[in-house]
């Protein structure tokens, strides 16, 4: 279980997968919510993005709290 003690945090691939199967990351279809607050999920590649094929495979992601 991820608590709201951060601004940011750097999770991988699997971890996030993990949020997500438990229900700790929800999608509304209006953005992802974490603890009732709208988070931002970003991909972090090793690299340069106009490289990529599928973005949605990177190794880590960040979890931002989205400002209100």
């Amino acid at each position: 279980m991820i608590k709201k003690d951060f601004d940011e945090k750097i999770l991988t691939k699997e971890e996030l997968i993990e949020l997500f199967e438990n229900g700790e990351i929800r999608d509304t279809g209006k953005g992802w919510f974490l603890e009732d607050q709208e988070i931002e999920i970003i991909a972090l590649h090793d690299v340069d993005p106009k490289f990529l094929q599928d973005i949605a495979n990177a190794k880590n992601y960040k979890i931002l709290y989205k400002k209100r």
